[in-house]
């Protein structure tokens, strides 16, 4: 086998265990491949690793938590919230950090096409 061969097939065998590992993760864009999920009463995406979790979403909360998960739930939608970019520059999306605490993810960390959600309801 050519060496150029040998180094490509060993990078791959390193990218996929690193990935299987949890170590090498999808990041957050707008060509997003999949679209959230309905899955028993929750959906569910595709977000970056260690994406905070906050207790506010118009842009000036407190981390509350973090998902190291990378296949979350969400409860639903909200795109009145702060400024976060992305294709949906104002949508914050309802969920549950890892340590159990409520709070809002930017829709920025979340690779998944997010319109499936349903729309958080007021109050």
């Amino acid at each position: 086998m050519r060496f150029h061969l040998r180094a490509r097939a060993a990078a791959l065998a390193v990218a996929a265990a690193l990935g299987s590992l949890g170590l090498i993760t999808p990041t957050a864009s707008a060509g997003a491949q999949h679209q959230c999920t309905l899955e028993t009463n929750a959906y569910y995406c595709y977000n970056v690793y260690a994406a905070k979790v906050y207790d506010k979403f118009d842009g000036t909360g407190q981390v509350v938590g973090y998902m190291y998960t990378t296949y979350s739930w969400f409860s639903c939608r909200l795109d009145h919230g702060g400024y976060v970019g992305g294709p949906h520059p104002n949508r914050w999306l309802l969920t549950k950090a890892d340590n159990g605490v409520w709070g809002w993810m930017k829709d920025t960390s979340v690779s998944s096409e997010t319109n499936p959600l349903i729309p958080c309801s007021p109050g």
